[in-house]
C-alpha cells in the first residue's frame, strides 16, 4: 500500500524491517548529534532481532506494517508500526475498551499500533532524516495511518509512548490524548551517589542506606557488565534468571526467547549494560538495560534467589550509580512502580494518542481520557508530595536535548 503526496513523498507499508536497506534506515534513526549513542529501541538491530527471532510475527500477534517514507527512492522517514491481533506487552491499557467492543458485538482487533514491542519507553516515534521537510511527511503520515486503517477495516490506530512534540502534533490532527505515569530519575549533577542522598530528607535517607547495607550483609558481589563483557555464560545465566521471575510472576517464561538477547548482544553491543549480583562468585540475580549518549533504560531483571533488597539494589540503585559515573541526564527504569518514588524517582507524564473508527465507541472513549486525564494529574502531584527531598533540594528535572520526533 501507497500514498503519494505531491512527487516528493511517498508512503510505503512494509512488512518486515528487512525489506529496508540497513543504511538507509540507521541514517534516518539518528537523533540528535550523529556523534551520539542513540536512542536504542527504533535501532535497525534491534527492530530486526524482534523479528528474525520469532517475537513479532503474525502467530504471536504482533505482524510488522512499518509504515516508511521515502523521496527519489531514498528513506527519509519511518515509524514503526504493527498490526496488533490483543493488547499484551504494550503497558498502555486498553483491555477495557476492546471488552466493549465485544459486549457490543464490534470487532476491536486486528488494530494499528506504533510502539516498541514490550517496550514502555519514550521516545521517537516518527523519525525524519534531518534536512527533510518534517512538517509535511508528519502531516503525510497522520493522514496514511487513518487511510491504512480505513482500508484495512482497522477498528483504531494508536501510538504510544512519543515524545511530546509528536504527540502535539497528533493531538492536534485529531488524534485523542491519554496521559499515563512512569517514575525517573533525574541526573541534577551529583558526583557521587552520597551526594544523590544528601538530597533526602534525613529519614528517607537512612532509609536507603539500611537497604543498600542489607545487601552488603548478604556477601554478595554488584558488578557491572557493558558491550561484549557480557559473555555467552552471562547470558546463560541472564536468561535462566528472566524466565524463571516471568513464570512466577505471570505464570509464563516472558515474551522475549533467548535468540532475541544473543540477537540483540550481537548487533548493538555498546548499548548494553548487565548489571550482576554474585553470590560466591556465581551469578544469582542480572539486570540488563540499554543506553543512549543521554539516558539509561532499565529493561528486564531476573533472579535465582529471592533476597532482601536484591531487586532495589540491582534494578535501581546501581543504575543510578552508573548514571551519576558515566554523566548521563536520566536514568527510565521501566514502567510503573510507587516504590520507586521513595528512592528519588520523580513521577512525570507519559503520552498516547488514539483514532478510533467508530464515531459512537470515539465519543465514549474521549469522554473516558477526559476523566482519566484528570485523575492522572491529581495523582501525579500526589505522588511528588511523597518525594524524599528535602524542600530545598526540589528542582526541576533536567530536560533531554530533543524533544523531537
Amino acid at each position: 500500500m501507497s500514498v503519494t503526496s505531491d512527487e516528493q513523498y511517498k508512503v510505503r507499508f512494509i512488512d518486515s524491517i528487512t525489506d529496508v536497506d540497513v543504511k538507509q534506515w540507521s541514517a534516518v534513526a539518528k537523533v540528535g548529534s550523529e556523534k551520539q549513542i542513540q536512542y536504542p529501541f527504533v535501532q535497525y538491530g534491534f527492530l530486526r532481532a524482534l523479528e528474525v527471532t520469532g517475537v513479532t510475527t503474525r502467530k504471536t500477534g504482533w505482524q510488522p506494517h512499518h509504515l516508511t517514507v521515502y523521496s527519489q527512492g531514498e528513506l527519509v522517514a519511518f515509524l514503526p508500526l504493527y498490526l496488533k491481533f490483543h493488547s499484551y506487552g504494550e503497558y498502555v491499557f486498553d483491555w477495557s475498551w476492546a471488552e466493549a467492543y465485544e459486549r457490543h458485538g464490534v470487532e476491536y482487533y486486528p488494530k494499528l499500533l506504533s510502539c516498541i514491542p514490550y517496550t514502555p519507553s519514550a521516545g521517537p516515534r516518527l523519525c525524519v532524516k534531518k534536512g527533510e521537510a518534517e512538517a509535511e511527511i508528519s502531516s503525510l503520515v497522520m493522514k496514511s495511518l487513518v487511510s491504512c486503517a480505513e482500508q484495512l477495516c482497522l477498528s483504531s490506530v494508536h501510538v504510544l509512548f512519543p515524545q511530546q512534540n509528536f504527540h502535539c502534533q497528533l493531538q492536534e490532527s485529531g488524534l485523542s490524548s491519554r496521559v499515563g505515569t512512569q517514575f525517573h530519575w533525574f541526573n541534577q549533577g551529583y558526583d557521587s551517589f552520597d551526594d544523590f542522598l544528601g538530597t533526602f530528607a534525613s529519614r528517607k535517607r537512612k532509609n536507603v542506606r539500611k537497604e543498600r547495607k542489607k545487601v552488603e550483609q548478604h556477601n554478595l558481589t554488584i558488578k557491572v557488565h557493558e558491550g561484549e563483557d557480557i559473555d555467552d555464560t552471562l547470558w546463560e545465566h541472564f536468561f535462566h534468571f528472566y524466565q524463571r521471575t516471568y513464570l512466577k510472576r505471570s505464570g509464563h517464561g516472558g515474551y522475549l526467547n533467548q535468540a532475541f538477547f544473543k540477537a540483540v548482544a550481537k548487533e548493538m553491543p555498546h548499548q548494553l549494560v548487565m548489571m550482576v549480583a554474585y553470590e560466591n562468585e556465581s551469578p544469582i540475580a542480572a539486570a540488563l538495560n540499554f543506553k543512549d549518549s543521554d539516558t539509561l533504560y532499565g529493561r528486564y531483571w531476573g533472579c535465582e534467589k529471592e533476597l532482601d533488597f536484591l531487586h532495589f539494589e540491582t534494578c535501581y540503585y546501581q543504575g543510578i550509580e552508573y548514571c551519576i559515573k558515566q554523566g548521563l541526564s536520566r536514568f527510565d527504569p521501566g514502567a510503573q512502580g510507587e516504590h520507586k518514588i521513595s528512592r528519588g524517582f520523580t513521577p512525570i507524564e507519559t503520552w498516547s494518542n488514539h483514532w478510533i473508527a467508530h464515531p459512537q465507541f470515539k465519543a465514549a472513549i474521549d469522554d473516558f481520557l477526559l476523566q482519566e486525564r484528570e485523575g492522572s494529574q491529581q495523582y501525579i502531584q500526589q505522588c511528588k508530595e511523597l518525594l524524599p527531598f528535602k524542600a530545598e533540594c526540589i528542582r526541576p528535572a533536567i530536560k533531554k536535548s530533543s524533544d523531537d520526533d
